[in-house]
Formats: structure tokens, C-alpha cells, sequence
């Protein structure tokens, strides 16, 4: 007999203490298009094992992955090598079965993992501190405009056209019910993007990107200069932060908060996820920030040790007193980050980056001798936009019928906004000149 711990009697008190008629009232938000009718879902029947195996099987041998094809893809996930000692060392079982340390002075391991995670981050992003990882860039990046509100006392948030379109939906998300109010700044194809005049004295914080969605870089240390005049915060994104070993960092250029994804190190593709999201700042501001903070301390014999040092999450502490409601530290994805950030070192770290644009510089260069192709961008780290005479996506079907990945095109992730024309085009120190030259040949003769 199925447990049912609530009666129709408890159901309708509940419903009644919060002011709704009826179950069907709080599904209000979902559209009736992504809501279940009552009809029949179109599944086949019920088969047996060896039969699922098969068709799921086949299924999924519909994928073109891009381990096994010429890929150039990126907009905001990148395809690195994952030293074999990164997977090794995660699967250890004290590693893999590790959790969130809710007693955690008896959990030495992971508060030394996380402690030395934070310290690398907060070494290539050049800010003072970093907190133990979050879920992604994109809800970091939520939380930094949500920290920014806290710190100033304001709601007003300015985002960049050149930030990656799914952080910003997701901020939006985020602060649709808070008193925050967004200014979206058009998509910046071009690179021509001036932000001072949409800062004033209400601003809580300019969230900007480099490289920028589109494969820009900027200094944004006169845009940070402003913003202090005005009381605001300057919030930098990066979505590839292997760039990290190469161009100046955010901190440098005066930012106060500094999140991006951090995939690329340690992290495969995986279909979109699990990532893990970096988030540092300011000494000054570290009381506000999001998430665990773990710290180096010594015990009462003189041995060094690592504590909780700040845990100012909901799980901890009334909810409305927290600074964030994310309920992980990606403990596993931050561990594999930081294993393959050591494996490098900070020499290989730079080499790697180096590597990564001398190849995204070969590309664009053989790219830009096919008719018809023009690269937007006049500097890039390892991405950049291409203007093709047709349709973007149009182009990058025909490539993948010839089993090769040839970028994301824009309308993708910008729907309706005319710019079916543009083509993101990632490389990284997987592609050799035997897969750049497969893929110009390949363009050419589609175009």
C-alpha cells in the first residue's frame, strides 16, 4: 500500500493558508504549451532490457560528438584535453563520495581542496578572494549582480551586449521578483559598445564580458574608473578562462567582482553540464559574497588546518539573512579544475593559452581567404565572429553532414535580432592544421 502522508482535508488547509484555490493554481507560471493535457505521451511500449539498450543506443549514435568530428565550437563551452591523471584522481573514492561538509572540521580533505581551488582562482583572476565554486557562470553571474545590490544598496544593473545571452537570461531569472531593474545593452557585434552613459548614481553594478560573446577583448579599466566615481560596481565575465593565462586580468583592470565559467580546466563537454562556476572579489566585500569561503588556520597543537570560515548560505542561517540560495559548491567539477590548474602549473598555464590563440589565429587567417568570409573581430583570444554571405545555421548543417562541427551560429542564441548571418567559431589546442584545413575546404565549397 503506497504511503500518502497528506489527506484532502491537509491539502486543502494548505492551499488555503497561502491563498490559492486549488493544486492547478500554482502551475499558473508555466505556459499551457509545456503542460501536460492528460492525453498520451508519444513513448513506444514497455520493452525488455537488451531492446532498450538498442534503441537508445541508436538514438544517441544520432549525435555528431566532438571527440570524434572536426569541432570548432564554443559560445561559452570549450573542447580542451583533460589529462587521463584528472579522471584517475576524482574517481578516488574519497574523492567521488565526498559531499557538502556540513560538520566540516572533520572534513580535512575537502576543505583543503576547496581552500587551494579558491587560492587559484583568486591568483588568475587577480582579486583578493574567491569563494568554493558555485554551479556555473551563468548563476554566478546572478549572484554578483544580487552581491552588487546588497553592497551598494541599489537596483539598478547595467549588462553588456557582449554578454553571453545565457547569463544574461538567467540573471533576468534571477531578479524577476526582487526589486532589480535591467538594462540590456543591444547585442555588440561590432565592438563599438560605449557604457558610460547608461551609469549614473542609481547603478549598482556593469556587468561586461572579455572576450566579449562575439570573441572581443577590451580593457575595461576606464569603465571600471567610472563606475567608482559613480558608486557603482564593475562586474567582468569570462566565459573561456583558459584566456586567463594570456590577457590582463579583470582585477587588474579594476573590477570589484570577477565570475566565469571554469569548464575548460579539468571539465569535459558533457552535453552542457555539470560546470562550475567561479566567483571572486574584493577583500572589502567578502562578508557579501555568495556561497562557502574555506580557510587555513592552525589547531591548538600549532597544526595547520582548514575551517568554514564563511557559510552565509541558507542551509546555515535564516533564509532571509543568506546570501545565496545555490545549495552546491560543485565540489567534484572544482576538484577536477583545480587538479589539472596544478598539473599545468602557471608556466603551462600560459602555454596553454598561448597555444590556444596561435591556432585561433592560423584559423582566422586561412578562413579569411575563402570569398565571401569576414572576420569581425580585430582582436580575439581564441573565438571569434565570422559574417558569412548566407545563413548561418544553413552553413553549419551542411557542414555537419559532412561530420564537422563548424561553429554556433548566432541566431541561435539571438534569435530575431538579424544577425542570421553570424557564425562563432572556436579553436583550441585540439585542433591541429590537418582539422583547420578539413574545415576551410569544407566552408569553401558549401559557400
Amino acid at each position: 500500500m503506497r504511503y500518502l502522508p497528506l489527506t484532502d482535508v491537509d491539502r486543502q488547509a494548505m492551499l488555503a493558508k497561502i491563498g490559492a484555490g486549488s493544486v492547478e493554481d500554482l502551475f499558473c507560471d508555466v505556459p499551457d504549451a509545456a503542460r501536460f493535457d492528460g492525453s498520451s505521451f508519444d513513448l513506444p511500449d514497455h520493452q525488455g532490457e537488451l531492446a532498450v539498450e538498442r534503441t537508445i543506443g541508436a538514438m544517441a549514435a544520432k549525435n555528431l560528438p566532438a571527440a570524434t568530428s572536426v569541432s570548432f565550437l564554443g559560445a561559452g563551452a570549450y573542447r580542451h584535453h583533460v589529462p587521463a591523471s584528472v579522471d584517475y584522481l576524482i574517481q578516488r573514492g574519497e574523492f567521488l563520495t565526498s559531499y557538502t561538509p556540513y560538520q566540516p572540521e572533520i572534513s580535512q580533505g575537502t576543505l583543503q581542496s576547496l581552500f587551494e581551488f579558491q587560492t587559484q582562482v583568486a591568483a588568475i583572476t587577480g582579486m583578493d578572494v574567491a569563494n568554493a565554486s558555485m554551479y556555473d557562470g551563468s548563476t554566478a553571474c546572478a549572484e554578483a549582480v544580487l552581491m552588487a545590490r546588497r553592497v551598494t544598496r541599489r537596483t539598478k544593473a547595467v549588462l553588456s551586449g557582449g554578454l553571453h545571452p545565457h547569463y544574461r537570461d538567467v540573471t533576468e531569472t534571477h531578479t524577476k521578483f526582487l526589486d532589480v531593474e535591467l538594462v540590456t545593452a543591444a547585442p555588440d557585434a561590432a565592438d563599438q559598445e560605449d557604457l558610460t552613459s547608461l551609469v549614473d548614481k542609481e547603478t549598482a553594478c556593469v556587468v561586461v564580458q572579455t572576450p566579449s560573446f562575439f570573441g572581443h577583448l577590451r580593457d575595461y579599466t576606464t569603465l571600471a574608473e567610472h563606475c567608482h566615481a559613480m558608486g557603482a560596481l564593475l562586474v567582468v565575465v569570462f566565459s573561456e578562462v583558459v584566456s586567463l593565462g594570456l590577457l590582463k586580468s579583470p582585477g587588474e583592470m579594476g573590477a570589484d567582482i570577477v565570475v566565469g565559467e571554469g569548464q575548460s580546466l579539468g571539465n569535459a563537454l558533457s552535453f552542457g553540464g555539470p560546470y562550475v562556476g567561479l566567483f571572486a572579489t574584493r577583500q572589502k566585500h567578502v562578508r557579501q559574497m555568495p556561497g562557502r569561503l574555506c580557510g587555513q588556520t592552525t589547531d591548538a597543537d600549532g597544526r595547520r588546518g582548514w575551517v568554514l570560515t564563511l557559510s552565509t548560505r541558507e542551509q546555515h542561517i535564516r533564509r532571509e539573512k543568506a546570501t545565496s540560495n545555490i545549495c552546491t559548491n560543485s565540489g567534484l567539477c572544482a576538484l577536477a579544475f583545480g587538479i589539472h590548474l596544478s598539473l599545468l602549473g602557471e608556466v603551462g598555464f600560459r602555454k596553454l593559452a598561448e597555444l590556444n590563440h596561435a591556432t585561433a589565429c592560423g584559423l582566422s587567417e586561412r578562413l579569411a581567404g575563402i570569398p565571401g568570409v569576414e572576420i569581425l573581430n580585430s582582436a580575439f583570444f581564441n573565438e571569434f565572429t565570422v559574417r558569412l554571405p548566407r545563413p548561418a545555421a544553413e552553413v553549419v548543417a551542411a557542414l555537419a553532414r559532412q561530420d564537422i562541427l563548424g561553429g554556433v551560429p548566432v541566431s541561435r542564441l539571438y534569435p530575431g535580432a538579424d544577425l542570421d548571418d553570424l557564425l562563432l567559431v572556436a579553436a583550441t589546442e585540439c585542433n591541429d592544421e590537418a582539422s583547420i584545413e578539413s574545415y576551410a575546404t569544407a566552408l569553401q565549397e558549401v559557400l
